[in-house]
């Protein structure tokens, strides 16, 4: 397989895919020919990872981190920690992937996989797509309700409408929806730094538990489980992918090892703030409620349960981020579900249909009166499930030659990416058999 395609000659500023603005096409190929050096090179090519970031802080995080944090303290801070590390080395995979074959791990599996597995992965990929979005229109539409005392269903309405309206500035370029996606996490990541200034933690035991792994019991598992689910995201495996692959298209493979510098450096800083805003999560619940309140794991009585311990403003503060949180992700995971539908079965819906068809379990989940957080709890671990599918396609594709040429990865990097997804099968198996059991 050819790796890219060159662009034809004399066309040096036609290799920035349609869709940035002159400015940063500018900026781009003063960055790629060495023109230009530091934060100035760095930040036109900020955008892939960021948007893939929001997927590592999605309501689904809340549900499990705010009960890990409760019932069991800082115990399960090695947990977010170690998913977080695997998550940066698996979405630098996923970006390289679609940096140097210009396609994306959905198409690259079409093309290399029979056609009964990949039929499988995309179903189990859709359902996948469909848990995710169980969580985040349900936490965004739960912070709205509570927000402004809305009922659930109309939150869900107006949740639906904002969400179609961020996706709309897809059609204006990259730039636009980033900047909205990047407002958004700022939000996110601003409110857990002010909650933490609210409630100071036990930082010893904070850096006990970091890295020091423990389980308790068997719940200590299942949560482990869910935060697991949580961190890595499949359908980030595909849309980071998607996201690189015509974005900078390189001329050369020197250019294409300075996008690849670029993306790894943007992964380390996008999903470093995703894993601090998610040990924040753990630290505030772990602080806040499990003395006081060990049993909290309903996100509406965690809401409730702030009012009379930290205060209004704290308990708003975590209803702004839920809010964030539930928007940002409800568009970047129609995203990603457009790019797995096209790249498996190569076939497009509009977005209106794909956001109609996915938001049904939502309404389904409220019309029936179960439990929301409970909801988003078991979609996290539908998530886990479903993930040592794509984590072990985009490991066998990023270490074959015919695929990657020079790029393919090492032995050492094989290794540990290997560990790592037989160490998220394993848990699942655990899982598995604890419900049987």
């Amino acid at each position: 397989m050819q790796i890219l395609p060159l662009s034809r000659p004399g066309a040096a500023t036609a290799a920035v895919a349609v869709g940035l603005t002159q400015r940063t096409e500018f900026s781009v190929r003063a960055a790629l020919e060495g023109r230009s050096t530091g934060l100035g090179a760095f930040l036109p090519f900020v955008g892939p990872a960021l948007i893939a970031s929001v997927g590592y802080m999605d309501p689904g995080n809340f549900a499990t981190n705010i009960g890990a944090g409760a019932r069991y303290g800082y115990e399960l801070l090695w947990v977010v920690l170690i998913s977080s590390a695997v998550a940066m080395l698996f979405q630098a995979l996923s970006a390289r992937l679609g940096i140097v074959t210009g396609l994306n791990l959905a198409e690259l599996c079409r093309d290399h996989f029979p056609r009964r597995l990949t039929l499988a992965m995309w179903i189990a990929s859709e359902v996948a797509a469909m848990a995710t979005d169980l969580a985040e229109f349900l936490g965004g539409a739960l912070a709205l309700s509570l927000l402004f005392h809305l009922p659930m269903l109309a939150s869900m309405a107006v949740i639906a409408i904002v969400t179609a309206a961020i996706l709309s500035l897809e059609k204006r370029g990259f730039r636009p929806l980033e900047i909205a996606i990047a407002a958004l996490v700022t939000v996110i990541g601003a409110t857990y730094l002010c909650e933490l200034f609210i409630a100071p933690p036990d930082w010893p035991a904070v850096i006990a538990h970091t890295f020091v792994p423990h389980l308790q019991d068997k719940g200590a598992l299942t949560l482990a489980v869910g935060i697991v689910g949580a961190t890595i995201m499949p359908h980030t495996l595909y849309l980071h992918s998607g996201l690189t692959q015509k974005r900078v298209v390189a001329q050369h493979a020197g250019e294409r090892r300075t996008l690849i510098r670029y993306s790894n450096r943007e992964v380390m800083l996008a999903l470093g703030a995703a894993a601090f805003v998610n040990m924040a999560m753990v630290i505030m619940s772990a602080t806040v409620f499990h003395h006081a309140a060990p049993d909290t794991s309903d996100i509406d009585a965690a809401y409730r349960t702030l009012i009379p311990l930290l205060g209004s403003g704290a308990a708003i503060l975590f209803l702004v981020a839920l809010l964030a949180s539930g928007v940002s992700s409800s568009v970047v995971g129609t995203m990603a579900g457009q790019v797995i539908m096209q790249g498996f079965v190569r076939f497009r819906i509009p977005v209106t249909v794909r956001r109609l068809v996915t938001v049904v379990p939502s309404f389904a989940v409220v019309a029936l009166g179960c439990n929301v957080t409970h909801a988003m709890v078991i979609s996290q671990v539908v998530l886990s499930m479903a993930l040592p599918m794509p984590m072990i396609a985009l490991l066998i594709l990023s270490r074959k030659r015919s695929v990657m040429g020079a790029f393919a990865i090492g032995k050492r990097t094989v290794a540990f990416a290997g560990a790592a997804a037989l160490l998220i099968v394993g848990l699942n198996v655990v899982l598995i058999y604890q419900a049987v059991a």
